[in-house]
């Protein structure tokens, strides 16, 4: 397991995250919380190369506002 990120906003149903590193995860990774619950998955990875965002699809029951400043890591 490795960090993802910090969720810095929310758009269209999304979780954007932005990774601490140039190595993002491949989209369909599964993404959990610093409680190992799972929140969602990666589907998509934009931005810069050297510190990409990666946009997260909440899985249901999420609530994407809870989600804001959370620490995200992939599994």
């Amino acid at each position: 397991m490795r960090r993802l990120g910090e969720v810095v906003r929310t758009a269209q149903g999304l979780a954007v995250v932005r990774c601490p590193d140039d190595d993002p995860p491949d989209v369909g990774t599964e993404a959990v919380d610093e409680q190992l619950t799972a929140v969602g998955r990666v589907v998509d990875v934009f931005g810069p190369t050297a510190r990409p965002y990666v946009a997260v699809a909440p899985d249901d029951g999420v609530t994407l506002a809870t989600l804001l400043g959370a620490k995200l890591y992939a599994r």
